[in-house]
């Protein structure tokens, strides 16, 4: 239980600090989803080069989540893929 709270809250930190990197308007529910995305293509990548020392987490967890979400925004944009957007204003 406590794990997925952990990819919630994961989840949410990428997704927010990528979202306002790239400056894209998205739902809270979208969020959340391109940061947990963005942690698996971010974890993929670090288990290619280096595996953790313990088993449980890898040291660059969050920064490598946050690269991934904003390759996944990258790619969405290249690819004209469009996430729901929310209005601003």
């Amino acid at each position: 239980m406590f794990h997925l709270i952990w990819y919630i809250l994961i989840g949410l930190i990428s997704g927010l600090i990528a979202r306002s990197v790239m400056h894209v308007h998205l739902t809270i529910f979208w969020t959340i989803v391109l940061g947990i995305i963005g942690s698996i293509v971010g974890g993929c990548v670090t288990h290619l080069f280096s595996r953790p020392t313990n088993e449980r987490y890898h040291p660059a967890g969050l920064i490598f989540s946050i690269l991934g979400a904003l390759l996944v925004l990258f790619i969405c944009y290249k690819l004209k893929i469009h996430f729901p957007q929310v209005n601003p204003f």
